[in-house]
């Protein structure tokens, strides 16, 4: 073992052992394996004593191409407050592969006199020697992790070469088939292209001509409603659905407009310049970037492979970089979805019509309190500017003081409303750990989705005009699509597990103070009122005449308010 000798038996040490591991497979350098190897060689060199005390760290799902893992973070911490003097990994890349990291931890080591052992590659940091080694074994792994990524990229610009369509999510307006072809030794070749499906085609025409003609997302949006057009998916548009069509360069015709603006955006083009023949549509490869566990993000153009594709385009060049030209503009002035400082139901609030959320609209008049005034209204028909919804809009500050005094009601029978509370306590609780679980099941398989497709994709390239060509086509095909299952399935409970999750203490302090809300709703900001309704009431629904409220705990709504409860609805933009 290189380095050993700074420590002694008699020196007293406090171990940390770190494991990582991308994905969990229970086999091979299991996180369970690479702990006991660690506690082994401490128990070696430094007593059953040491093994037995050694804190443990793990992180399994994570990455080691950065150091944003929870357990990791831990460790660090713990390090900054002295609560052990040595890490020992079992291998060095458990830590990490980018040597820029792994430069800095090394020092931030160093400087809180804590040491470094990897046994796999027998180096720890004590000694000079093992400082060097180690981080020349660091560059070895960043050189490793490089070259796989540069050997992705160079199969892409072979089958960039191609224009075939790798599969994914079909653009609208396309379908994806299967072509075959004879090559000049006979061989049978199989490859993907994009086929154009003609209503959905003139759909797009239509998501293009209408932004060009407004320069407004919110226009065509509104366009798209009050015509009944719907996506692939038989789902209504929304704005960033019509973003992702305006920006995909799929439609973009291959022309001469088109090669200049490619050529300006410093792209790497793999198609000759007399290629672009004004037909043909264009295909970006490498266009995203795919991260397990986040939303996809559009790489800088100057990192896209571009070709010209087998399928025909749909806009024009020119017409195409106009569009990115407005939407460029339009992002210093982009849509901020409105606040209130002073609503209470946001959120909570749905429209009995459509089932869509109604959002707080102040208006520019205050109340004889001088309180602003404002109005709840349904953001369907907000959107389809009345044609999809007419849901008539509802005074703000008459249905949140209504709400209020509900509550209050409740508050008065203490028996009955702890019992709610408490059930809502669990429900909260169950429901977040439910959702939490299948979240983390999503992100591992999202994670293993994604190390298949890369896998595929190194693959590809080796196999064109094989047999095995068009079948490992297909699979990249079904791991898309189950890949966009995936992230939809996501979406989803990310939206049940982005409201607040409180703590046993704070949820005891919010049932102290709902108990006497009678009292003490007249002291309380806006923020602690909001907090306060949202530990007990689960949803609001307005149907137009009256509110109705739904309770954590409850198997049936609280009591109805009725219209004579929050007065009638304002006179301005009511209906």
């Amino acid at each position: 073992m290189m380095g050993c000798g700074f420590m002694t038996s008699t020196m007293k040490e406090q171990f940390a052992i770190y494991s990582r591991k991308s994905k969990f497979t229970g086999k091979g350098e299991s996180i369970e394996n690479q702990i006991e190897l660690c506690r082994q060689y401490i128990r070696v060199n430094f007593g059953d004593a040491a093994a037995a005390s050694a804190l443990i760290y793990e992180d399994e799902g994570f990455s080691g191409g950065n150091l944003k893992r929870p357990q990791f973070k831990k460790m660090m911490e713990d390090a900054g407050k002295g609560k052990f003097t040595s890490i020992v990994v079992y291998r060095l890349d458990r830590i990490s592969r980018n040597i820029g990291d792994f430069a800095g931890l090394i020092e931030e080591l160093n400087d809180r006199k804590i040491s470094f052992v990897s046994i796999k590659e027998q180096f720890d940091t004590q000694s000079p020697m093992g400082r060097a080694m180690m981080y020349i074994a660091s560059v070895f792994s960043q050189l490793e992790r490089e070259t796989i990524a540069e050997r992705i990229r160079d199969n892409m610009h072979e089958l960039s070469k191609t224009g075939r369509w790798l599969g994914g999510t079909t653009p609208t307006g396309y379908a994806s088939e299967q072509v075959k072809r004879i090559t000049v030794d006979g061989k049978v070749r199989k490859a993907c292209k994009l086929r154009l499906v003609p209503a959905e085609a003139e759909m797009v025409k239509t998501i293009f001509m209408k932004f060009m003609e407004t320069n407004s997302l919110t226009q065509t949006d509104a366009f798209l409603l009050q015509n009944g057009y719907v996506t692939k998916n038989g789902k209504h548009f929304t704005r960033f659905t019509i973003k992702g069509i305006l920006t995909n360069p799929v439609y973009m015709k291959a022309d001469e407009a088109a090669w200049e603006y490619l050529k300006r955006q410093q792209v790497d083009l793999f198609s000759a310049r007399d290629a672009f023949d004004g037909e043909h549509g264009v295909i970006a490869y490498n266009r995203t970037i795919q991260k397990p566990g986040k939303a996809n993000k559009i790489r800088p153009m100057e990192e896209w492979i571009v070709s010209v594709g087998a399928h025909p385009g749909l806009i024009g060049g020119a017409d195409w970089v106009k569009v990115q030209s407005l939407l460029e503009q339009n992002r210093s002035k982009g849509y901020r979805k409105p606040r209130s400082n002073v609503a209470l139901l946001s959120g909570l609030l749905y429209c009995g019509n459509c089932g869509g959320y109604m959002r707080p609209k102040l208006s520019q008049r205050e109340n004889t309190c001088g309180e602003p005034l404002y109005s709840y209204v349904c953001t369907m028909k907000e959107r389809s500017h009345g044609q999809c919804c007419n849901m008539c809009n509802v005074s703000g500050n008459l249905m949140d003081q209504a709400v209020v005094e509900e509550v209050k009601k409740l508050s008065e029978d203490s028996g009955e409303f702890l019992r709610q509370l408490e059930q809502g306590k669990k429900m909260i609780a169950g429901d977040q750990e439910g959702y939490n679980a299948q979240m983390e099941g999503l992100q591992r398989a999202l994670a293993e989705n994604e190390q298949k497709i890369q896998g595929l994709v190194s693959a590809v390239g080796k196999a064109a005009g094989t047999s095995a060509e068009a079948y490992i086509l297909r699979q990249i095909d079904a791991l898309h699509e189950t890949g966009e299952r995936l992230r939809g399935r996501r979406k989803e409970l990310g939206q049940y597990t982005a409201g607040p999750v409180f703590a046993d203490a704070e949820f005891d302090l919010l049932r102290q103070m709902l108990a006497s809300f009678g009292v003490t709703i007249d002291a309380m900001s806006v923020e602690e009122k909001r907090a306060a309704i949202r530990t007990c009431i689960q949803k609001i629904v307005w149907d137009g005449e009256n509110v109705h409220l739904y309770l954590f705990g409850s198997e049936k709504e609280a009591e109805i308010i009725d219209r004579n409860g929050i007065g009638e609805p304002l006179g301005e933009d009511s209906k």
